[in-house]
């Protein structure tokens, strides 16, 4: 009997749950329990790289490959995390305000679990995103609303927070959490179908 997924996702992310339905991926969630804490002075792009891996490896599995990503925000090489609180939030948004960041996200595909009989690839994306300035008032409203609390940055571009978005350059999927063009590319890699084709 075969089975009705292609592909398992170590992500509890909405919004990589609904970019994979997009493509017409057929995925099971799994939740990878891993501690996302950043080492001291750790490049920013080494560490989404080595989260995503992490994940995916905690649910690796024989015979389906597994897709873990990580997204991280970055202005003056200081990274951005999700917001602690309210404050951390605003303090968030006056560094961004006015001003252009990275948004890196790291795809890594991983299939099988003994040596030599397994592989892994991981890829990267980044897109610089403008704000326009923000006041301290506006940024605690917009905590208020409740979506930046589990948002690298503290914000969703694809929610309330793509008022404050000047100016794309990159992946607009990539920034929400899971660049479409280069994930497709790595499932048929993998042999995963996109689009059933």
């Amino acid at each position: 009997m075969s089975l009705e997924y292609d592909l398992i996702l170590a992500s509890q992310s909405p919004r990589r749950r609904e970019l994979l339905k997009q493509i017409g991926v057929r995925f099971e969630v799994k939740i990878s329990k891993i501690e996302e804490l950043r080492g001291v002075d750790e490049d920013p792009e080494y560490y989404v790289q080595r989260l995503a891996l992490e994940k995916a490896q905690a649910c690796a599995s024989q015979a389906i490959p597994v897709l873990g990503s990580d997204t991280t925000v970055v202005i003056d090489d200081e990274v951005l995390e999700k917001p602690r609180d309210q404050n951390d939030a605003a303090d968030m948004l006056a560094a961004l305000s006015d001003r252009t960041h990275d948004v890196i996200t790291a795809v890594s595909l991983v299939q099988g679990l003994s040596e030599g009989n397994s592989r892994d690839k991981t890829i990267i994306s980044r897109s610089k995103v403008t704000f326009r300035s923000i006041s301290r008032d506006e940024a605690l409203a917009y905590w208020h609303t409740g979506e930046p609390a589990d948002k690298a940055g503290g914000y969703a571009i694809q929610g309330l927070g793509a008022v404050f978005v000047k100016d794309i350059r990159g992946s607009y999927s990539g920034i929400m959490g899971l660049p479409l063009f280069e994930t497709a590319q790595l499932l048929r890699e993998f042999n995963v179908p996109v689009w059933r084709l």
